[in-house]
């Protein structure tokens, strides 16, 4: 059983139809404004892009994050438009994830003919 199954495929469902809507070929941002609309459409509950700390060594760094969405209080939903994930997009997925204490990282990329998703674990997440 996949951990989040729900939740993930309703985040998925929901990048599909703005994917379905929009084709490929815009920007990250236009995606991500499309997707939380869709997301109001379909109930899912988010954050969009509240900053996050990191710590270091057991001190928070000055420097934060902002993962694209927070959906559920749960899941990391970071965005994409390129023509090809790479292992650099994935481990900032993850780290966003870890940083975060959660479980479940989506990425997805919407600059692709079909859409492209992948589900990511942290298995030292708690949520």
């Amino acid at each position: 059983m996949l951990i989040h199954e729900n939740e993930t495929y309703r985040i998925i469902g929901a990048a599909m139809e703005v994917h379905k809507t929009l084709g490929c070929g815009f920007t990250e941002k236009v995606y991500q404004d499309a997707l939380e609309k869709e997301f109001i459409l379909q109930g899912i509950p988010f954050v969009r892009e509240c900053s996050m700390q990191v710590s270091y060594k057991n001190e928070m760094l000055t420097s934060t994050f902002a993962p694209d969405f927070v959906c559920y209080d749960n899941i990391i939903v970071e965005l994409k438009a390129v023509e090809e994930l790479s292992g650099m997009h994935e481990s900032q997925a993850i780290n966003y994830a870890h940083v975060a204490d959660m479980k479940v990282a989506l990425l997805i990329n919407f600059g692709t003919e079909s859409l492209e998703h992948k589900r990511l674990y942290n298995p030292q997440g708690t949520k």
